[in-house]
C-alpha cells in the first residue's frame, strides 16, 4: 500500500496582475466568492485570526504565521471544524504568489501536516479528498474571479 500523501499542491496562472490576485486571496468578501462560500474573516497580521464557514461544514479557524504582501501568506488551519488550530488538529496552508513578465500571475498553494492529525486512516483519507476537491474547485473559480474582474 502506497505511503498517505502528507500535502496537497495546487498552481494556477491567472490572467491577472499580482496585487489584483492578493487582494482576492486576503480580503474576507472576495475569499467567500472563490473558497469559504457562507462567510470569510481575515485579520490581515501576523497573528491574526482566519475564518472560513460553510453551512454543511462548519467554520474553520487559522492563525497567520507569515504575511509578505503580495507574494506570501501562511498560516496553521484547523482540520476540524469549530476548534482551533492545534497539534494534531491542524495543518499548514501556505500561499505563494509570481507575478509573470507577461502580466500572469501563478498562485501555488500547498497545505500540509496531514500525517499529524488525529484522525483514523479512513478519516485522513476523506479529509484529504476533500481537501483537494476544495482547492481545486477553489483555484479555478478565483481565476475566473480575477480574470472578470481584469477584463
Amino acid at each position: 500500500m502506497a505511503p498517505e500523501p502528507d500535502a496537497v499542491r495546487r498552481e494556477i496562472a491567472i490572467r491577472a496582475p499580482i496585487d489584483a490576485v492578493w487582494e482576492l486571496v486576503t480580503r474576507a468578501e472576495h475569499v467567500q466568492k472563490w473558497f469559504a462560500f457562507d462567510g470569510a474573516r481575515l485579520d490581515l497580521r501576523v497573528g491574526g485570526a482566519i475564518e472560513h464557514f460553510w453551512a454543511e461544514h462548519g467554520r474553520y479557524r487559522g492563525i497567520i504565521e507569515e504575511l509578505v504582501p503580495p507574494t506570501r501568506l501562511a498560516y496553521r488551519y484547523s482540520a476540524v471544524p469549530d476548534t482551533e488550530p492545534e497539534p494534531g488538529r491542524q495543518t499548514r496552508v501556505v500561499f505563494e504568489l509570481s507575478a509573470g513578465a507577461d502580466g500572469t500571475t501563478t498562485v501555488r498553494v500547498t497545505e500540509s501536516g496531514f500525517a499529524a492529525l488525529d484522525l483514523s486512516p479512513e478519516e485522513r483519507a476523506a479529509h484529504l479528498e476533500g481537501v483537494r476537491q476544495g482547492w481545486g474547485g477553489g483555484f479555478a473559480m478565483l481565476a475566473e474571479l480575477a480574470e472578470r474582474r481584469e477584463g
